[in-house]
């Protein structure tokens, strides 16, 4: 019997793309639309049906938790962030909340230098984390899960890709919140918004970044996309907005790029594990990709999927500057 991954990958149809600065994103559609029916966490804790909080008044850095007192089931969205708590958080995997049910997360900091209430519970943001960040935190819950079976990230590679971010933004944060980068950049990401709309019937969206594919996101149900489309592109286009606009893209290329990073992705090598919440975790291992797909009744409901970049040596003076932070942090 085909793989369900494989098979879900080989039904995806690239749309018209849209180009902006150095990007170029294509609307992605596939095959299957999904039978099962689910919300989005934004609408779930808008509605006061499901509520996420810390898993005790002390706290835990890698967990939450999760109570969907509704009669939907939730999707938590690999990458998305929670504000509020003891500190800021994002999600390790995609997590599908079934009714009635409660529930611990794995989650990782993305708010170095707080660890005191501010709120009871927490918010969803309106942002993703960025994607090369995502993409890095995706590949250690894969080591962690085949050497541990451990939703866990490495958290100390997720501060180190907060402070490049950071660096990489000419800013510094009072406590090193991924957040504080989003908001700096927010008119700028609300006009770039405008030059990326959502599509009818689109399911997701795969990104090129200087004429190489950054990553693609996948939603089953059309409906749930559109309300995440926002957050997917302001993860993928933040990093590009600090940098000088490219050469104009051929579009032609692009597209041969994207379709060959799908026939990559169709070809990496899969493991299967069960999720935190209901189904299944796939995790997708390539040369210089990794990825993750949340299915479940035989239906994938959520998949992301990166390039790696190769490790690089940073910058001394951004070396000096999180040796500053952590020395700060102790102190």
């Amino acid at each position: 019997m085909e793989n369900q991954i494989k098979k879900y990958l080989d039904s995806v149809r690239l749309g018209r793309p849209q180009t902006h600065h150095n990007l170029i994103l294509f609307p992605l559609q596939a095959a299957q639309n999904g039978v099962m029916p689910f919300i989005t966490l934004g609408e779930a804790t808008g509605s006061g049906t499901l509520t996420v909080s810390e898993v005790s008044t002390h706290g835990s850095v890698p967990e939450l938790f999760v109570i969907n007192k509704g009669d939907n089931a939730v999707l938590l969205v690999d990458g998305e962030e929670l504000l509020g708590a003891k500190q800021n958080r994002v999600l390790n995997t995609s997590i599908l909340i079934m009714p009635k049910s409660e529930v611990k997360i794995p989650v990782s900091c993305v708010e170095q230098g707080r660890w005191s209430y501010n709120s009871g519970h927490f918010t969803p943001s309106a942002e993703i984390m960025a994607v090369k960040s995502r993409a890095q935190k995706s590949s250690s819950v894969s080591d962690s899960l085949k050497n541990h079976s451990s939703y866990l990230s490495d958290q100390s590679q997720v501060w180190d890709e907060i402070h490049k971010l950071q660096f990489k933004a000419c800013m510094e944060s009072p406590t090193s919140a991924m957040n504080d980068v989003f908001s700096a950049y927010d008119q700028k990401l609300k006009e770039c918004l405008a030059k990326f709309p959502c599509d009818s019937g689109q399911q997701g969206l795969l990104v090129l970044h200087n004429g190489q594919v950054a990553g693609l996101d996948l939603i089953s149900r059309p409906e749930a996309y559109a309300r995440l489309h926002d957050k997917f592109v302001r993860s993928y286009i933040l990093e590009a907005l600090m940098e000088k606009p490219g050469e104009t893209a051929d579009l032609d290329r692009a597209r041969d790029t994207g379709m060959k990073f799908l026939a990559d992705a169709s070809a990496a090598a899969e493991e299967r594990f069960p999720s935190t919440g209901f189904g299944w975790d796939h995790r997708l291992r390539a040369d210089g990709l990794a990825g993750n797909a949340l299915a479940a009744h035989d239906h994938v409901i959520h998949m992301a999927i990166f390039k790696l970049e190769p490790t690089k040596p940073e910058p001394e003076n951004m070396a000096s500057a999180k040796h500053r932070r952590s020395r700060f942090m102790r102190e």
